[in-house]
């Protein structure tokens, strides 16, 4: 991603993806994104990594089946 590409990010205060020029301070924001649809798709990734990493745990503990 060069500088002068836009940037996305997924806003967890407002729920929305937001670019360079309206996005809120770095707490609340997932990113930065390549495009748009990817920002939008961020709680997704989120959650499917979640439950990989969940899933390496247990296996990690002996508890996976």
């Amino acid at each position: 991603m060069s500088e002068d590409e836009p940037r996305f990010y997924w806003c967890l205060r407002h729920q929305r993806v937001e670019d360079d020029a309206t996005k809120c301070p770095a707490r609340f924001l997932l990113g930065p994104f390549e495009t748009r649809q990817a920002a939008a798709d961020a709680l997704q990734q989120v959650h499917e990594r979640n439950e990989e990493w969940d899933a390496e745990d247990a296996r990690w503990r002996g508890e996976a089946n």
